[in-house]
């Protein structure tokens, strides 16, 4: 079994909201990308659904994730109406080889 995790936030964001998550996103993920087990993030939007983004990262363990949460609640306030309220918290179990 690896260690670490994926954590994986999915949001509904109507068009003319897009430019204003994005920027949200943007200071979700820096302060993710300072805490401690960071180990690297994304801002996805669907390419079927263009309404439909997510915010993806991945961590040395579940541990770090939730404690990073903490430290990022006030930067995710303003989107928690966008988000789809869902299991965010996935461990690794198979990684492509090195």
């Amino acid at each position: 079994m690896l260690n670490g995790m994926l954590a994986v936030i999915r949001y509904s964001v109507p068009g003319p909201r897009a430019d204003e998550f994005v920027e949200q996103a943007r200071s979700i993920l820096g302060t993710l990308a300072a805490q401690a087990g960071f180990l690297r993030g994304h801002i996805g939007r669907s390419v079927d659904e263009p309404d439909l983004w997510a915010l993806v990262s991945e961590w040395e363990g579940a541990g770090y994730y939730r404690r990073a949460l903490g430290a990022a609640r006030m930067d995710m306030y303003p989107l928690m109406t966008l988000m789809i309220n869902e299991p965010s918290a996935f461990e690794i179990l198979v990684s492509d080889p090195e």
